[in-house]
């Protein structure tokens, strides 16, 4: 069973933990420091999370195991949102990114006035695009070369999810 809810401060020491993972992380922004301290998710938890986005904690049978947010744009994209999400490796392959990425959209869809939700995934990153697509996102475009991290420079892929019309 997943649920999304608000972090709260309880959520930082697994925060922590699970960031300092090199597997769990290993597709994440750099903007997320590594080594990941307690100082940083505090301060994520209670800053950092609430500027332009919208974040959730993700459980799994009551046990926090990741995060989810849509990250908001501005001007004309402001119908627009970059989600992003990540599962602790002790929940893979479960079916919980994909549960909770439904989950997430449906709530961001239903309740905001946000019409679009993407997410570029590396290229290597097979998994994600999975999670994606069984969500319901479709592949709008690769983006050759378009993020490096560590050395590496990888291709994006580009998934996208409308918010149905209420005509449709």
């Amino acid at each position: 069973m997943v649920t999304l809810r608000d972090l709260c401060d309880d959520d930082a020491s697994l925060l922590v933990k699970y960031l300092n993972d090199a597997e769990v992380n290993r597709y994440l922004s750099s903007k997320i420091p590594t080594p990941y301290t307690f100082s940083d998710a505090t301060w994520w938890i209670g800053i950092g999370s609430k500027d332009n986005a919208i974040v959730k904690a993700i459980e799994f049978k009551g046990s926090f195991c990741g995060v989810i947010g849509a990250y908001t744009q501005a001007f004309e994209y402001a119908h627009s949102a970059e989600v992003g999400y990540w599962i602790a490796k002790p929940y893979w392959r479960k079916g919980i990114a994909t549960e909770a990425l439904q989950l997430f959209t449906a709530d961001i869809f239903n309740q905001t006035s946000i019409s679009r939700l993407f997410n570029p995934v590396s290229a290597p990153n097979i998994t994600s695009m999975r999670v994606l697509e069984k969500a319901g996102y479709q592949l709008e475009g690769v983006l050759r070369r378009s993020v490096c991290k560590a050395g590496d420079c990888y291709d994006e892929h580009v998934f996208a999810r409308l918010k149905p019309n209420e005509d449709e």
